[in-house]
């Protein structure tokens, strides 16, 4: 039965990403079950990069010694 907290997707890749990516997983050890866990790792990470690319993008413009000064000033706010 499958955890109340998860949900089943249907994906669609091609025959070559399949093939290299089970080649993969089962270089690294890992078992069918670790498709899911790699796949779920997958997006979460694109989804971060993709924040911190429109983050930099954002702060592109910005001087550098104004970005650094907001940079500590909340890494202080955060410590204190």
């Amino acid at each position: 039965m499958a955890n109340v907290n998860t949900r089943r997707w249907t994906i669609t890749v091609t025959n070559e990403t399949d093939l290299a990516l089970r080649a993969y997983l089962g270089a690294q050890g890992m078992r069918k079950g670790d498709l899911s866990r790699f796949v779920e790792e997958s997006v979460r990470w694109r989804m971060f990069d993709q924040a911190v690319q429109t983050v930099k993008a954002r702060n592109e413009s910005m001087d550098t010694d104004e970005l650094q000064a907001v940079i500590d000033e909340s890494c202080q706010a955060v410590r204190t």
